[in-house]
């Protein structure tokens, strides 16, 4: 079966942290979606979407034990925070 871009998403753009106390909300995990797909040259898709992705691939966004990682992750970070650059 092909990898669907969801999957390719969380494993480029994500690190599972069960331990983590401050895991990726659903704003900010969307957000490093649009990053990955500007990166990617891939359309993103609409919230809706998105959200009905990951309870498929098992993502809770509500409690997600994610991490950013990758070059998406400096992207959004950039992005959303100009005076850091």
């Amino acid at each position: 079966m092909a990898t669907s871009h969801f999957e390719r998403f969380l494993n480029e753009a994500t690190v599972p942290d069960p331990d983590t106390d401050c895991p990726l909300q659903p704003d900010c995990l969307y957000g490093l979606y649009v990053s990955w797909c500007i990166l990617d040259r891939v359309d993103p898709k609409p919230d809706d979407a998105f959200r009905a992705a990951m309870r498929r691939n098992g993502i809770d966004i509500q409690d997600s034990r994610l991490r950013m990682n990758g070059p998406a992750a400096a992207d959004y970070i950039l992005a959303s925070y100009p005076s850091a650059a």
